[in-house]
């Protein structure tokens, strides 16, 4: 299970400058958690921890991960740039980026699976 000291961790060893947001997230639309922000650069990276795989599962059943919204909803992320979505055990993050080899770099960084115990 990932926590967020084990994401912010991950990011660093990845080789990401990690600046936490210092104001809270608002909700997105499909997700039923909060999300905490990050500037990654000139990047964002909004990470929603789950209780549960199986909780993050019930959100992911609706929502299109190629725009990171409920299906059929428009993209709701702004600046231009279609979101980079990805799922590794109870964890979802959306990455907005311009930079296609930082996309691949976080995505491969957080889908490496959670830190073991």
């Amino acid at each position: 299970m990932w926590a967020l000291c084990s994401v912010e961790t991950r990011l660093v060893q990845s080789g990401f400058v990690v600046r936490r947001a210092t104001s809270e997230g608002s909700r997105r639309a499909g997700f039923t958690v909060t999300p905490v922000i990050y500037m990654l650069g000139r990047s964002r990276l909004e990470v929603f921890i789950y209780p549960s795989e199986s909780a993050l599962a019930a959100d992911v059943a609706k929502i299109d991960t190629i725009t990171a919204a409920p299906r059929g909803a428009p993209n709701q992320w702004g600046l231009g740039m279609m979101p980079t979505f990805v799922r590794s055990a109870n964890l979802a993050a959306v990455f907005l980026t311009d930079n296609p080899t930082q996309a691949e770099r976080l995505t491969l960084a957080l889908t490496a699976g959670a830190p073991q115990p």
